[in-house]
């Protein structure tokens, strides 16, 4: 396939992209686009309505305004793409809060191009349909061997962790949180992330949307371990924000508090992008579920324990 000229809105296209090894056809990113390292200089093509810095609280508040008016909470950048004229644009359907849509793109690329340019939009909703885009996105982008190569990988470290956890019975219940304010408790891939890893997902369903939850339904089901992990935030910014947790009345109370069993992930760079890395924290939730098991070397910047 000749070279072609790539824009990706899409966080986890980016990176499937650079290990694909197109890098090099890459033009335009996401102002989400942040690895690896070597694309920070892409023109940047899109742009958050909220407010940077805003609270957890604040974001969500922003958000739902802005999409009660119907209105994306991206803008997309037609003059910038207009110049890099594209031949492919990477987009999703599956989430509009999380990154530029596919409905964002085809409103903005109207009447704008004046050659022809493909969209590519990917809409995971569980683990495998993760890593079918990841396989989607080499056939498309012409390089189907490689993605099979990267998908066999992905696969042989799934299986060492599926092969030392077959005799073990005993599963902790694990809460992974979302979003602190309002508390929500992740969805889609990350039920069957907690499952692989040898716990037992609570408060969620494989397969659906992030849900919101009452701070009392996790003090009913009283997790063995709970797992904090916002989208779109690093560990630096959710311990900004820990505070909304450990002053909930009942929080000293939870079992997972009590035996020390509180870690958070950082949740921009891992479990909220359906990329390659996924593979990554399939690893990072076997550490914390089962420390014995498994040490792959992600504590302390993939995640950490947090101790009141």
């Amino acid at each position: 396939m000749p070279h072609q000229r790539i824009v990706s809105l899409l966080p986890a296209a980016t990176e499937v992209i650079c290990a694909l090894g197109l890098e090099h056809q890459l033009i335009g990113r996401s102002h989400e686009c942040d690895y690896p390292s070597s694309i920070a200089n892409l023109p940047i093509c899109s742009s958050a309505k909220f407010i940077s810095g805003s609270s957890s609280a604040e974001i969500d508040s922003q958000v739902k305004e802005i999409l009660s008016d119907s209105l994306s909470i991206y803008e997309i950048d037609r003059e910038l793409i207009k110049q890099l004229a594209p031949d492919v644009i990477i987009t999703q359907a599956q989430c509009e809060v999380c990154a530029v849509s596919l409905n964002d793109v085809e409103l903005a690329l109207k009447d704008l191009l004046e050659k022809e340019c493909r969209i590519i939009s990917l809409k995971p909703n569980g683990l495998d349909d993760v890593y079918k885009d990841i396989q989607l996105l080499a056939n498309e982008l012409g390089v189907p061997d490689t993605g099979v190569e990267l998908m066999e990988l992905s696969e042989e470290r799934i299986n060492i962790i599926r092969h030392k956890l077959k005799f073990i019975s005993e599963k902790p219940s694990v809460a992974c949180v979302e979003w602190l304010s309002p508390m929500m408790i992740a969805g889609n891939w990350t039920p069957e992330i907690v499952e692989i890893a040898g716990g037992v997902p609570i408060l969620t369903q494989s397969g659906k949307h992030s849900s919101y939850v009452n701070f009392e339904d996790i003090l009913q089901t009283n997790p063995d371990i709970l797992v904090i992990m916002p989208c779109g935030f690093s560990i630096q910014r959710t311990l900004q924000e820990i505070n909304l947790l450990i002053d909930l009345p009942g929080w000293s109370d939870l079992k997972a508090v009590q035996n020390q069993k509180i870690f958070i992930v950082d949740g921009n760079q891992y479990f909220n992008r359906s990329g390659l890395r996924i593979t990554d924290s399939i690893e990072i939730m076997a550490e914390i579920i089962n420390p014995k098991q498994f040490i792959f070397g992600y504590e302390g910047s993939g995640w950490l324990q947090f101790k009141v």
